[in-house]
């Protein structure tokens, strides 16, 4: 998290005139980039002024008791043995600590298709957010987890953005 968080905005921002104020910031992802996204988000809540993802592994505690094979080792490689339940891995657990605490979280966006493996995750993530009061675009139509879905909802997202016009 660390090279995404600090050593990578650094580097890009040497790189290319790029504003750091939260207003300007927004990240978005696919599938895993779509939990890191928001994950970077509510990390991070006054970075971005908004985070969106798109077929999200957004409940990775439900996620990885149902993954088996090599997709388990998979996930050993990026959590580690221990439980991330009620940790900052833990998107859920994310939005009850800002909820808790008063904290602002930037505006959320997710879709994911109805014959996506995550949509029941997606589910849960809404309804948390619904049941916090946070703020939540929605969209979920036929789609399945695949660039056929991603091409379509990335121009869903884009319009979304709340991008200021100078």
């Amino acid at each position: 998290m660390e090279f995404l968080t600090g050593e990578l905005p650094e580097v890009v921002h040497s790189m290319f005139y790029l504003s750091d104020k939260q207003e300007h910031n927004f990240v978005a992802g696919l599938s895993m980039g779509g939990y890191g996204a928001l994950k970077w988000a509510l990390r991070f809540p006054n970075k971005f002024a908004a985070a969106a993802s798109m077929s999200g592994a957004l409940d990775v505690v439900e996620l990885t008791k149902r993954v088996s094979g090599d997709r388990k080792e998979e996930f050993k490689w990026i959590f580690g043995n221990q439980d991330i339940q009620g940790t900052e891995d833990d998107l859920l657990w994310l939005l009850k600590k800002h909820q808790e605490s008063g904290n602002k979280i930037p505006l959320l966006y997710q879709s994911c298709g109805t014959d996506d493996f995550l949509y029941e995750d997606n589910i849960r993530f809404k309804n948390v957010c619904q049941n916090l009061g946070y703020p939540l675009e929605t969209e979920f139509d036929s789609g399945d987890h695949n660039w056929m879905y991603w091409d379509r909802k990335i121009k869903d997202v884009l319009n979304w953005l709340p991008l200021k016009k100078s």
